[in-house]
């Protein structure tokens, strides 16, 4: 009701008469003295002047209510007053609409006020619709998350002109009420969300509830005046946590704070029946941050606590500033209280986030919130310049991906997706080799992959990931991370074109900088997997084996560690540097229908240099065959397949009878002296022990191979078969790597791996 009749009072004031020249207007002394209530220092000639600008270009207008046009920037600027927003925020608010709808141009603001109330009143105007067509709303907002990345004033100053549109919708027809509704709870209430502004965001909730759901907000409002016929028990237990906390010699206010709509219609459908003290919670207030915690222990102590509801947001604030004990306790009667504790200064900024801060640029001293300042000088860091703690987590996120969706409509999805993420994580991620940055804190949405962390950390370099580590453990690249997972990254090295991004990434991603990059790859021409067959297997069953083998083989040998027995890697198919898809030409395309496609139990894999070589046909790609992997002074033959390319397999591979056979064409191989030495798939028979893993690739690593990819069967009758694909620097090491693989202890045998393929 108080803002009800402060807006009567605005709408009386601004239709009276002129003031005199040098007094301040009556249709702004109330915004006056709630700003000087905040700083008493205030300089108000800005506010004067522009309230004088934005009553004669606005004089006329009327808004759909009947009331005069300058009600609403009235009304705007009295909220954001209440909130403690300093006077070049209440400066912009004034104006905020006179580019948009009057004749005022940005140069006569900038001229009058300076650059920064410029910068805020341009930040929320409007792009016009015959310019943009049905673009003109998303790239709107675009435009406004733009300025809201150098200045956050930016967006308090949109969602108080939202929130007092809201409180007015009821003027509209009803299918612009609910486009508006719904526009405010997809994009506004979580921006409120992230910027902390808990009042601005609370009411807003509330007005889009009774808009969207006014039957279920008509029976919760029901719910809420029953429950006030009754005596309140919280009273008598806020008592005696009074009581309790002065016999304990803590200075504490002690608070009844009654939940909102929404708040108590969420509590209902998760509870199904609430009980008297559900309506409301305790709020206690402290002085200093110790206090906070000598609070939890005497209500700790003096009632039961409810163990569950315990939450330290103190020493690990929410990303969007929010700070506060809480927990539940019961007294002897069993009635159950929800209790916060934090501090007058947390309680502020829990209340009004960003807009506590103040002006981003300043770099004053952190103001004492009992004694503001004329300036509303933001609080600084100890060093006197205030970090701006909005960019470094979902802020920049957004405003990085942002600048890879050109599209206003993809701009549009994404931004309400990433919005709908109401949670978010940190992990602590170190890219390897000191590729892209250095490790540190990653903040991401709650259900966020290896993946998405890739793509936040390292920007399209993450093309190149190949395996993850999470707390010391290899993983899928699509795992889930959790809030405080450490998380290491593998990469391809970063010579040649990188293996890309899988399809199958994109079901799994949850930010939209990782989807963005993902799409862009997979739609520039030229990346389709050449064969299908090849593709379905490298994403299925094989994939495990090359994204395991490769993480084992970047990281340092002292940190290998085997999987738990019976672990098979459900990983994404992150293809070898060396395994490629080949690029076509429409030549190759041609080919395609001349040549049988190849078996998918094949498997073949495309040798990165062209060491066996196929006479009379120079430049021809030619590929391993997996089923038999084989290595130079093997007896091999070939086989076209679909692209142009050539499979080499042994001659004594079972394949080759069989496709003989069936009539496929054959070609002859032959082994020509190379550098990038040979590859072969080596099988190891082992009894089952920890650390088998870890010192196979070892020994391996010793004799000069690298891993390709790796494979470890499930445990049978205390054995186990460990699969590695190796590439060798010369074929005539080969005898010594199984002799020394041989000798690791447990190891029975080691032999040529030869892969069963599909019968006709």
């Amino acid at each position: 009701m108080s803002a009800v009749r402060s807006l009567r009072k605005l709408s009386r004031a601004a239709l009276l008469g002129a003031t005199p020249r040098d007094s301040l207007p009556d249709a702004i002394e109330h915004v006056a003295k709630v700003h000087r209530a905040h700083h008493p220092r205030a300089d108000l000639r800005p506010l004067r002047r522009a309230y004088m600008l934005a009553e004669s270009s606005h004089r006329g207008q009327m808004r759909k209510s009947g009331e005069p046009y300058i009600t609403h920037p009235l009304a705007v600027t009295l909220l954001l007053a209440q909130l403690g927003a300093e006077t070049t925020t209440l400066t912009a608010s004034l104006l905020h609409d006179t580019v948009e709808d009057t004749a005022v141009t940005l140069e006569q603001v900038r001229g009058e006020f300076g650059d920064q109330v410029c910068y805020l009143v341009d930040g929320v105007t409007k792009l016009e619709k015959v310019d943009h067509g049905s673009a003109a709303e998303p790239e709107t907002f675009r435009k406004m998350l733009v300025a809201t990345g150098n200045d956050v004033r930016v967006m308090s100053i949109k969602l108080a002109d939202r929130l007092h549109n809201m409180r007015t919708l009821g003027v509209m027809r009803r299918e612009k009420q609910v486009r508006i509704a719904q526009v405010t709870r997809d994009v506004l209430i979580p921006l409120a969300e992230r910027l902390g502004i808990q009042a601005l965001k609370s009411e807003l909730e509330d007005l889009v509830f009774a808009v969207l759901h006014p039957e279920e907000h008509a029976a919760t409002r029901e719910l809420i005046q029953e429950r006030h016929t009754r005596p309140d028990p919280l009273t008598a237990f806020a008592s005696r946590v009074r009581r309790t906390l002065r016999e304990a010699g803590i200075a504490a206010q002690v608070l009844i704070r009654p939940r909102h709509t929404v708040s108590v219609h969420r509590l209902r459908l998760k509870r199904g029946q609430l009980g008297d003290c559900d309506f409301a919670r305790l709020l206690v207030l402290v002085d200093e941050d110790a206090d906070c915690y000598a609070v939890l222990g005497e209500l700790h102590t003096c009632f039961a606590p409810l163990v569950s509801e315990f939450k330290d947001f103190i020493a690990a604030p929410k990303f969007n500033l929010y700070q506060s004990l809480h927990t539940a306790i019961a007294d002897e009667d069993g009635d159950v209280a929800e209790v916060l504790v934090r501090t007058r200064r947390m309680h502020r900024v829990a209340e009004t986030g960003v807009i506590a801060l103040g002006d981003p640029h300043a770099t004053a001293e952190v103001p004492d919130p009992a004694e503001p300042d004329g300036g509303g000088a933001a609080p600084a860091d100890g060093a006197g310049e205030r970090t701006d703690p909005t960019r470094p987590g979902w802020l920049s996120r957004l405003l990085e991906w942002q600048s890879h969706a050109s599209d206003p409509n993809t701009f549009w999805q994404e931004l309400r997706d990433e919005l709908a993420q109401d949670l978010e994580i940190t992990v602590y991620c170190a890219a390897p080799g000191g590729e892209g940055p250095a490790g540190g804190a990653l903040p991401l949405p709650a259900g966020a992959t290896c993946v998405d962390a890739a793509y936040a950390r390292l920007g399209e370099a993450a093309h190149r990931c190949i395996g993850a580590r999470v707390n010391g453990r290899l993983v899928a690249l699509t795992t889930v991370l959790r809030d405080g997972d450490a998380l290491q990254l593998f990469l391809e090295p970063g010579h040649g074109s990188p293996s890309g991004p899988a399809p199958e990434w994109l079901e799994r991603v949850r930010t939209p900088a990782a989807r963005l990059a993902i799409r862009g790859w997979l739609a520039a021409p030229g990346r389709a997997d050449p064969d299908p067959h090849e593709s379905a297997a490298d994403t299925g069953r094989d994939a495990p084996r090359r994204e395991h083998a490769a993480a084992a083989s970047e990281a340092p040998q002292g940190e290998r560690r085997p999987p738990h027995h019976g672990e098979r890697g459900e990983h994404r198919g992150a293809r070898h540097p060396e395994h490629r898809p080949a690029r076509h030409t429409p030549q190759d395309a041609r080919q395609n229908a001349a040549h049988p496609t190849v078996e998918h139990g094949e498997q073949p894999v495309e040798y990165g240099e062209n060491i066996p070589v196929v006479p009379g046909h120079p430049g021809t790609p030619v590929r391993l065959a997996r089923c038999c992997t084989p290595v130079p002074t093997d007896a091999v033959t070939g086989f076209p397949v679909r692209g142009g390319a050539v499979t080499v397999h042994r001659e004594s591979c079972r394949s080759v009878a069989r496709m003989a056979s069936a009539g496929r064409l054959t070609l002859p191989v032959r082994w020509e002296q190379g550098d990038a030495g040979c590859r072969v798939t080596l099988r190891a028979e082992a009894f089952g022990r920890p650390h088998l893993l870890a010192d196979l690739t070892e020994t391996i690593a010793a004799e000069g191979a690298s891993v390709v990819s790796a494979d470890v069967e499930p445990p049978s009758e205390q054995r186990v078969r460990h699969t590695y694909t190796l590439q060798l620097p010369d074929a005539a090491g080969l005898p010594a790597l199984m002799r020394a693989m041989r000798q690791v202890p447990g190891v029975y045998d080691v032999n040529r791996s030869v892969r069963r393929t599909a019968a006709n």
